[in-house]
């Protein structure tokens, strides 16, 4: 498991939403935008309801996260970040991330989830394995 570049941490701790590409049963990409953050070196992201995305993962784990930068490179490319990896799910614990990432994307005053969602849901856990797209922690 390649170790992720400083730069591409603060990136996925940042409040840039980040597409989450699965694989539906016919092969066809499924994406949807996520809240993403870091447990040690897994990305984790939480899901109250066992949507789509969390069922494509139960039937195949590969997945690919990307997130686009604010910063330009040397060339004035918009930055990016491509992690391809594999994915576990992991039961209960949705509303303890969903809460802790709303602080970040939502502001430090937000209770998430809102009321009413009492479900234990799935926390997706993501171990990186290539990491490309344009910046520093890419391996160009």
């Amino acid at each position: 498991m390649p170790e992720l570049h400083p730069k591409a941490r603060e990136l996925l701790e940042s409040d840039a939403l980040i597409h989450l590409v699965t694989l539906n049963r016919d092969g066809t990409p499924q994406v949807s935008c996520v809240w993403v953050g870091l447990d040690d070196d897994e990305i984790v992201s939480g899901h109250m309801l066992r949507n789509q995305k969390v069922r494509n993962i139960e039937r195949d784990p590969r997945v690919v996260l990307s997130a686009e930068a604010d910063s330009l490179n040397e060339v004035g490319l918009r930055e990016y970040l491509v992690v391809h990896g594999t994915a576990r799910i992991q039961e209960g614990g949705a509303a303890e991330l969903l809460q802790r990432l709303a602080h970040v994307y939502l502001g430090p005053d937000v209770k998430f989830p809102p009321p009413g969602y009492s479900a234990p849901g799935y926390v997706l856990r993501i171990r990186p394995e290539r990491v490309g797209g344009v910046g520093p922690w890419s391996a160009h």
